[in-house]
């Protein structure tokens, strides 16, 4: 079991198993919630356990998706599929883990959008959507 939080400790999550290698977002919603790219990995929704729910707020950022976040720190915490049936996941921002989490970035994705203050040199695969 991997458990996680916001930065204040409002909202509070668990998920059980092992957690998926995560991806590296550098899409403009990405880096516009999270203040830089976003690390997350997709976990089955049905592994999440969330506590403090009365403290997440969600944010359509898009018609397909929307944006979990602490209502007090403002902590990005989740990005969560709409199409439930043909998303049967939920992902989670990495940062909100407590170490360990036992898993390596594995992909960098929406690499053409991404900042021109940093370069990308970990030798990772790149998609450039």
């Amino acid at each position: 079991m991997h458990s996680g939080s916001c930065l204040c400790g409002a909202v509070r999550f668990t998920v059980q198993g092992a957690l998926p290698p995560p991806d590296a977002c550098h899409c403009r919603n990405c880096r516009k919630h999270s203040g830089h790219y976003l690390a997350g990995t997709d976990v089955p929704r049905a592994a999440l356990t969330v506590h403090g729910e009365d403290q997440l707020r969600w944010y359509a950022s898009s018609e397909k998706v929307r944006r979990g976040f602490c209502a007090t720190c403002g902590c990005s915490l989740f990005f969560d599929p709409l199409d439930t049936v043909k998303h049967d996941w939920i992902g989670v921002s990495m940062g909100a883990f407590d170490t360990p989490t036992e898993t390596r970035l594995k992909v960098h994705i929406f690499v053409a959008d991404k900042g021109d203050y940093y370069d990308i040199a970990d030798g990772l695969p790149q998609n450039q959507h």
